[in-house]
């Protein structure tokens, strides 16, 4: 049996409706792929200040997780919801990038800062951006 690729979901997570998404996404791929989704399976900044841990420290933990599981993922999915992309996906989608895994966008936002579109170094970082779950599903799944 051929051992799941693991995809890193790199996404806003900042209020109800942009978890419920990352949910609700992570759930369709998990059949097809092993899914690290940072605010499940990493840490999250407001829970380590909860238990006192100095913030300093906090966002040097945060940083070296999800730098471990960005260098173990083969795939990043990025959602690139909103008129400005999240700069925490931003940077996930560029690590990853410059480090050689498959970079996949989502945006089934319409909204966009730019009248062109997303910034061309989104773009180019991207193999193929898709604007709807859908489409990303019906291609990346094996």
């Amino acid at each position: 049996m051929k051992k799941k690729q693991t995809i890193y979901l790199a996404a806003p997570l900042f209020n109800e409706a942009e978890l419920s998404f990352n949910k609700e996404l992570k759930k369709i791929l998990e059949p097809f792929f092993n899914v690290f989704l940072p605010q499940e399976d990493g840490l999250l900044l407001r829970n380590l200040i909860k238990e006192n841990i100095p913030y300093d420290i906090a966002e040097k933990k945060i940083f070296n997780a999800d730098i471990l599981a960005m260098n173990n993922s083969d795939i990043i999915i990025a959602v690139l919801n909103g008129a400005h992309i999240d700069e925490g996906v931003a940077f996930e989608l560029g690590y990853c990038f410059a480090i050689g895994k498959r970079c996949i966008g989502l945006k089934e936002d319409v909204r966009q800062a730019l009248p062109m579109g997303n910034n061309p170094m989104i773009n180019k970082s991207c193999e193929k951006i898709f604007d709807n779950k859908a489409s990303l599903l019906s291609w990346i799944i094996p």
